[in-house]
């Protein structure tokens, strides 16, 4: 079986806020780019998959941080896919380790393969050929799988319009723009505390340029809920565990 990868990072000044420690978004498009690196190191991009008019799209994803590092503090993002055990979807795992060795970080992300004519996901067995039999790790992940988030009675809504700036490669919303959108929903109280937090994020539609979303926030004790919707449905939810 295959072994984790490893790539370092740092903590540069445009990945931290006026607390000049990383920010939620920028460690989670750390991981983005540690995914998409490795991919393609291991010949199965998104690069490669469009010359057969697909790509990956994210489905779900978890991610616990300890802490948030601090402003140049360098670390490593370790990071390894599973055997498939799903016919859809494909588990990436990633860890964060700082310069002494310590895990301060963690997450478990699942993503499908989408067909970009039939806007349909595609059974993992028709890209099984791309796959080096030794690329896949048996390591565990090093978390709970994302959960699942329901019921969300909103006490705060805004909203917020498609702009260029919010458009991936696939040509719909990118994944740090909606934690974005969550965030800057919160209360400033919550940002500042560098304590541990869990955020889960699920998507089920996606969206698209020039369309106008709707983020409901519901705070429940401890946890931040949110509810994104396009003009049609729901595109995602989630919910951020403060603890």
């Amino acid at each position: 079986m295959g072994q984790k990868a490893k790539y370092n990072f740092t903590v540069l000044t445009e990945n931290v806020d006026f607390t000049l420690h990383a920010t939620i978004e920028s460690l989670c498009s750390n991981m983005f780019a540690v995914a998409g690196t490795d991919a393609r190191k291991n010949g199965i991009s998104a690069d490669t998959l469009m010359q057969q008019g697909r790509s990956w799209v994210l489905s779900r994803m978890s991610v616990e941080f300890d802490r948030m590092p601090e402003q140049f503090e360098q670390f490593d993002i370790a990071t390894w896919i599973n055997p498939h055990t799903s016919r859809l979807l494909s588990t990436r795992n990633f860890e964060l380790i700082d310069t002494e060795g310590k895990q301060f970080g963690r997450g478990v992300s699942q993503w499908c393969v989408i067909d970009f004519e039939k806007r349909m996901p595609v059974s993992l067995e028709e890209i099984e050929p791309l796959i080096d039999p030794a690329y896949p790790c048996d390591e565990p992940s090093p978390c709970d799988t994302p959960r699942k988030i329901r019921g969300i009675v909103p006490t705060v809504t805004r909203q917020h319009k498609v702009m260029y700036s919010d458009i991936d490669f696939n040509r719909h919303v990118n994944t740090m723009r909606y934690i974005r959108m969550m965030l800057n929903t919160l209360p400033i109280e919550y940002l500042t505390d560098n304590r541990p937090l869990r955020l889960d994020i699920h998507f089920a539609n996606e969206c698209k340029l020039g369309q106008t979303l709707t983020i409901n926030y519901e705070q429940r004790e401890n946890v931040s809920m949110f509810e994104i919707r396009n003009e049609n449905a729901v595109a995602c939810t989630a919910a951020i565990e403060w603890k």
